[in-house]
């Protein structure tokens, strides 16, 4: 299985690089991960909604610009649908099997994903009702891959 993360900015401090390294050390065994990380738009802390909603539709663009044709599309949003760990693991098991070989995971910016990303995407996927950092999210999601892979190799993992 070929994965790739598209991701919205570039992770500048040591502990999320360091846990993100180790997490695609680890899932090379079973799958082919690549991070994508495209440049995030500058924003104010405090901006608009039309200025949010250039941010995004800017940040989207680049997203859309570096999906490949054969990818199924999965957006990380609030919004998306939730799974247990057993769960997301049988969802990703599924895809293998029904043929899916080239998965494409997106993860927004700071103020998240424009409505053109979101509209284009096979899938919605949410951890959490949640807000969670968006650098962090890159830790999380990597963690769940690796965890749903252990679990469809009936190995064990740290419940």
């Amino acid at each position: 299985m070929n994965i790739r993360v598209i991701c919205v900015g570039k992770l500048k401090e040591r502990y999320f690089t360091d846990t993100v390294s180790e997490y695609l050390k680890r899932l090379g065994a079973y799958a082919s991960v690549e991070i994508v990380e495209i440049m995030d738009e500058p924003a104010p802390e405090r901006s608009s909604e039309a200025m949010a909603i250039k941010v995004k539709r800017l940040e989207g663009e680049r997203i859309i610009s570096r999906i490949k044709p054969r990818e199924r599309v999965i957006a990380l949003t609030i919004n998306g649908k939730k799974y247990s760990s057993e769960d997301f693991a049988l969802h990703l098991e599924k895809l293998m099997v029904d043929g899916v070989s080239d998965i494409c995971f997106m993860i927004g910016g700071s103020i998240g994903l424009s409505d053109e990303v979101l509209s284009i995407a096979d899938e919605k996927l949410s951890f959490s009702d949640m807000t969670f950092p968006h650098q962090l999210m890159r830790v999380i999601l990597l963690e769940q891959i690796y965890r749903a892979f252990r679990i469809i190799n009936h190995e064990p993992y740290h419940k």
